[in-house]
């Protein structure tokens, strides 16, 4: 903060012209490429983007002609320039008005000498405050009566501060001026102490700030605009995404049968778990459909991306899976062309995926994975995961093939399928060992979606930071 000045010893000369007039020329340097960005910043006022842009813009160039307007009457010295007005009453010559887009009109000063009672106004100052330059200027008690009530205490509390206190006045307040209604006024200024060091005089300098301050007005208005058009983006494509998710994946709820006819069928249920905070949707997939062959195909998968973008992914991917499974492709083959298709899609991916085609005539699984997690076999109260056959993550490595295993299932047997993920704050064989710890819970005659409803119950309710999926199959007797 600025110490008071002195009476008896005046402030410092300001610098040379020199100097000052390479400041001058670089901020009018910058301020001419600014506004030719601005020229070239497209004018949509549908856009909210748009819109903030150019108001930032103007604000940037609002302020580099202030700077240019303080370089300038440090260059010049205006205080000398603009003459004194003397005594109250006293009629000086004003200068022309500057042009109405210039600074010029917008920056002013003021003196009162508290020992003599005269008061000093620059030409600008009149301009600013809207009085007529033929009329004195108004003395320190007389100036609050050309401010809106309810800015009159800040005012005086800042002017009191001064004279009292020595304190530097740095404010705003607002006039009401006759021909162009409110405008917004900065006052800077300090004391001049005399000799005892009490108050001997007080000036300032004034500027009309109103373009300043609409132009931030515009910056914040069209900000909370933008963001509130992009949560309103944010919330349709969130929307869209569920709705894409829920006509994507299989509509059964509880326990579905497959085959639908005959013995040894499976009893199959399964689970969708959200994140525990508000996420975009994720690339979580499980999927379950009768073949032509009497055999059932099923499996889980996830997908890199979040939102619309791993929504249409999804449905990419398990409408290539259901129609290749229906020509009879094989699991390993089948995973083979879904490496090729994310391979060749416009939208660069990975996933994960472990497909399993059951045969109920001999009780077989064939099944093959692509970087996911194996199956998880629970038979007699206890629990292993199956021997993994080679797979790297779709869309990682072309055309490095993916192996298939094949088991033979008894009745009674459980298949747990399940993403990355499923477990909160466990993953790879962390969260394996917790789910084969569920064995004995799935004994006996319990149903598919008994068996579902335990581990949504031991692990829904954990900090899950991303969407999940879970599928149980038990073989039915």
């Amino acid at each position: 903060m600025p110490s008071p000045l002195s009476a008896d010893r005046p402030a410092a000369r300001p610098p040379g012209g020199g100097p000052v007039d390479a400041l001058i020329s670089q901020t009018r340097r910058l301020k001419g490429e600014v506004d030719a960005v601005r020229r070239d910043t497209p004018a949509d006022a549908g856009d909210p983007r748009e819109r903030w842009r150019r108001a930032l813009y103007d604000l940037a160039l609002h302020q580099l002609d202030d700077l240019d307007e303080h370089l300038a009457q440090l260059r010049d010295d205006p205080l000398r320039a603009s003459g004194d007005h003397g005594a109250p009453g006293e009629s000086l010559p004003v200068p022309p008005a500057p042009p109405r887009a210039s600074l010029l009109s917008r920056v002013g000063s003021a003196e009162w000498d508290l020992l003599t009672d005269e008061v000093s106004w620059s030409g600008e100052l009149y301009r600013i405050l809207g009085r007529d330059p033929a009329a004195p200027p108004l003395t320190l008690d007389e100036l609050p009566s050309l401010v809106l009530d309810e800015d009159r205490p800040g005012l005086t509390e800042m002017v009191t501060g001064c004279l009292v206190d020595g304190r530097p006045i740095d404010g705003e307040f607002r006039v009401l001026r006759p021909d162009d209604g409110v405008r917004t006024v900065h006052m800077m200024g300090e004391p001049v102490l005399g000799a005892d060091g009490s108050t001997v005089s007080m000036w300032a300098v004034l500027r009309d700030v109103s373009e300043l301050r609409r132009c931030r007005s515009a910056v914040s208005d069209t900000r909370d605009s933008l963001h509130r058009h992009r949560h309103a983006a944010a919330r349709s494509e969130h929307r869209l995404a569920v709705e894409l998710q829920e006509a994507v994946l299989p509509a059964w709820h509880g326990s579905l049968r497959l085959p639908r006819h005959g013995p040894r069928a499976l009893d199959l249920a399964a689970a969708h778990l959200p994140p525990s905070t508000q996420a975009p949707v994720g690339g979580a997939w499980y999927d379950a459909l009768e073949l032509p062959d009497g055999a059932t195909l099923f499996g889980v998968g996830e997908l890199t991306g979040h939102g619309v973008g791993a929504a249409s992914a999804v449905a990419m991917l398990l409408g290539a899976v259901r129609g290749m499974a229906m020509t009879g492709t094989p699991p390993g083959p089948l995973l083979d062309c879904l490496d090729r298709l994310l391979d060749t899609s416009a939208q660069a991916a990975l996933a994960s995926a472990v497909c399993l085609r059951y045969r109920p005539d001999t009780r077989t699984v064939v099944w093959a994975q692509a970087g996911h997690p194996a199956p998880l076999l629970y038979r007699d109260r206890a629990g292993r995961a199956l021997d993994t056959p080679h797979g790297v993550l779709l869309g990682a490595a072309p055309g490095s093939g993916h192996g298939q295993a094949e088991e033979t299932l008894e009745a009674g047997d459980l298949l747990l399928l399940h993403t990355d993920g499923l477990v909160p704050g466990h993953t790879g064989v962390s969260a394996v060992h917790r789910l084969l710890a569920l064995a004995p819970r799935f004994a006996g005659d319990r149903s598919a979606q008994d068996c579902v409803r335990e581990v949504v119950r031991e692990f829904g309710e954990g900090e899950r930071a991303d969407h999940a999926c879970v599928l149980v199959a038990r073989v039915a007797a």
